[in-house]
């Protein structure tokens, strides 16, 4: 069976499940790099991506991590899962499940609290009750200081965040069709914080 490229796959993917898809296309190579820097990958020593998708943000993510570096990619769409795995990078994890059982997740894989989660799931396309649960986990393992980062179209997340993390920084990356909202929350002191500290 002749191989797909990661474009032609995602766009298939997209027609599919549309509603589990936050984007037509794959992030581009700026909206990599805005993730990359705000999630502060650089001195992270276990991150979580949530919707890895076709790996962009991953490859970037593992790209710029320190060598000693942990990536735990949740994925729930397994054709996706499956392209994730074809990654050859003994710092990254590829699970198959639901980013509501975070914590059980990193349990199963004897991981502690991350220094970063970056998702680029699309909080629009799915019910306040799930996106509160998914936003809720994601904060409960959160370590002190940890940073929260979702590349969005929509601006869901931000209302969703609010009530459990507070306020956060907002940039508009243009140099990806469509452009995209890159959101950033910082966890203070076990408390909700703002991603400019």
């Amino acid at each position: 069976m002749k191989e797909i490229n990661g474009l032609t796959f995602f766009f298939q993917e997209f027609l599919k499940h549309p509603l589990q898809i936050g984007s037509v296309v794959p992030s581009s190579r700026f909206l990599e790099k805005r993730v990359v820097d705000t999630a502060r990958v650089q001195s992270a020593r276990l991150i979580v991506e949530l919707g890895p998708g076709v790996g962009g943000i991953t490859r970037a993510v593992l790209g710029a991590a320190r060598p000693d570096c942990r990536l735990l990619s949740i994925e729930i769409n397994p054709n996706f899962h499956a392209f994730i795995k074809k990654i050859r990078d003994e710092r990254l994890t590829a699970h198959l499940g639901d980013a509501r059982e975070l914590a059980d997740i990193l349990d199963h894989y004897g991981l502690e609290a991350p220094d970063a989660v970056i998702s680029g799931i699309p909080f629009s396309t799915m019910s306040a009750e799930c996106g509160s649960s998914i936003i809720k986990s994601i904060f409960n393992v959160l370590k002190p200081g940890g940073r929260f980062v979702a590349y969005q179209l929509s601006s869901r997340v931000i209302s969703l965040c609010k009530p459990v993390m507070g306020e956060g920084e907002i940039i508009l990356e243009f140099l990806n069709i469509p452009p995209m909202r890159v959101c950033c929350w910082r966890k203070n002191n076990g408390n909700g914080g703002n991603g400019r500290k």
